[in-house]
Formats: C-alpha cells, structure tokens, sequence
C-alpha cells in the first residue's frame, strides 16, 4: 500500500491539509467554488447550520447546509495555479486517510461547482447573463503536466482549435474537457458554449492597454470558431483545471458563470455584487436539487 511522504502531501500540525487548512471531516460532499474570498462571506447567509467559517490566505471557508444538502463554499483566489491546489486538496480530504497517509479504499465522488464572473465573446450574449461550460477549454497548460489527460480531453475539438487560431508553438497546447453532465442536467435554462480559461486577464484575454499580442485578430478568430454545434462563449481563469482534474480524481465537476464583461460591445459592468448574490441563490437551489448526499 503506497504511503504518500510528508513534502508530498503536507498536513499542519493541527491535521488539516496545508493550505486550505480543512479536516477531512469538514468537508462537504458538495462544494461550491468562487474566486472572491469576500464572496464566501456574503455567500455564508444562504446557509443554515453554519458548523465553521475558517481563512488561510485567499483560502476562505465555510460548510453548513442549503436547503436539504451540506455544502463546502470555498474560495480560489484567481488563476488555474490556485485550482491546482484547491483540487489536489480536496481530493486528498475526500480520499487520503491523515493518519496512516494511504488512500482510502471507498472512492468518495465530489460535486464541484465553480460560480465566477465572466466576459462575453460572442455578442449575443449580455452581461448578467449566465453561462454554463459544456467544455472548459484550456490554454493555461495546467492539465498538460499530468499522466492520462489525453483520456479526458477531446483530442479533435483541439485540433481544430490550433488550426482555426493558427497556434504558435510558444504557447502551451490547449486542452479540452467536458464539464459534468450530471451537473448540467441542472442548468438547462443556462446558455451554453466552450468556456475558454486563461492564464491571465489581459493579453490572454486579448486585452491591449499599451503591449499589443502576438495575434492582433486573436477574439476574432476566437468568436468565429465552431466545432460542431459548440462555439466559444466566454473567458474566465479557472474552469478547465477544474473539469481537468475533476474527470482525473473521479469527481464531477463543472462552471457556471454570470457574465459581467461583454468585449464585442465593450461594455463592463463593475456593479454587480448584488447580482452575483441573487443568482448565487438561483444556482444553489439548482446545484442542491435532491441528486443525493
């Protein structure tokens, strides 16, 4: 029975794992993710039975129950490096046991939903509008360091992405994963599309302040891609690590996001806390629905 060392899987002094800082008996079956600690904070007066609320740098978390289901919301701060990290650690409280350091034998299956905020490629889509992922597209190349990620891609779907965008050999390769079907069952009234995360906010995302990109048509050969009935839909900084790695560790988990930023049109709407925290109630009921414990 493989025993995993001390430098690979680190737990504090207190048992929790290290950068979360959660014990495995924390943890939710259900676990909502957005990025903002702050939103953890105004997200927590959604639940009853709030068991604990507890803060490790952009890591900020609180379980308690909504409706009839527990529920994990955890912040991740911004970027797939953080999703990285989030991922791995949730795995490992669902399926290491601390104690002797070993896998657990019952695989236990995680429900990941990641609520974040979005801009919109395609100008039909209008800022409060929300987006689920179908598939979550990659250009960050986080997946790419892990055995099997062929096995969870649709290896096709990035092939003719890299030839329609003509893809420089400088930049990671792209990798493309279905979200949760299971999830998406619940968000059949949502637009859907190919969510393209990022490894940043600016020129990943084609936004020109005083650098210009390598690609000066970059959103424009974006917007007109197609692979079947999928187009591109939105950018974002998180979700294809999430589906990545949740199809890897035997977990469904998928992204929903409202869009605040429309870059065909060029608006931006920089109010919309209140916003975020009436459709996060929508989207709860529809992730909590009675699909199990």
């Amino acid at each position: 029975m493989k025993v995993i060392e001390p430098s690979e899987l680190v737990i504090n002094s207190d048992g929790s794992v290290f950068h979360l800082h959660l014990h495995p008996e924390q943890l939710a079956e259900n676990i909502l993710l957005v990025g903002d600690p702050d939103r953890v904070i105004l997200l927590r007066d959604l639940l009853t039975d709030v068991e604990f609320v507890s803060h490790s740098r952009e890591f900020v978390a609180v379980t308690g129950s909504f409706g009839r289901k527990r529920l994990t919301i955890l912040s991740t701060g911004i970027g797939t490096d953080n999703i990285d990290i989030v991922m791995n650690e949730l795995d490992a409280l669902a399926n290491i046991d601390f104690e002797t350091r070993t896998f657990r034998k019952k695989h236990r299956s995680l429900d990941i939903l990641r609520l974040g905020t979005s801009g919109a490629i395609q100008s039909d889509i209008p800022t409060g509008a929300l987006v689920f992922s179908r598939y979550s597209a990659g250009i960050d190349g986080l997946l790419n360091w892990y055995e099997g990620r062929d096995k969870v891609c649709d290896k096709e779907m990035e092939k003719a992405f890299m030839k329609h965008m003509q893809w420089s050999s400088l930049l990671a390769t792209p990798y493309f994963v279905k979200n949760s079907e299971e999830i998406g069952t619940r968000f059949k009234d949502a637009m859907q599309g190919i969510t393209l995360s990022a490894p940043g906010f600016y020129g990943p995302q084609g936004r020109v302040i005083r650098l210009p990109l390598w690609d000066p048509d970059y959103l424009q050969k974006l917007s007109s891609f197609r692979y079947n009935d999928l187009r591109i839909t939105n950018f974002e900084m998180e979700g294809s690590a999430i589906a990545g790695l949740s199809r890897l560790m035997g977990h469904r988990g998928a992204t929903v996001c409202m869009i605040i930023a429309q870059r065909s049109s060029k608006d931006m709407n920089v109010d919309y806390k209140d916003l975020m925290i009436q459709k996060a109630g929508e989207i709860l009921e529809k992730f909590c629905n009675d699909h199990g414990s």
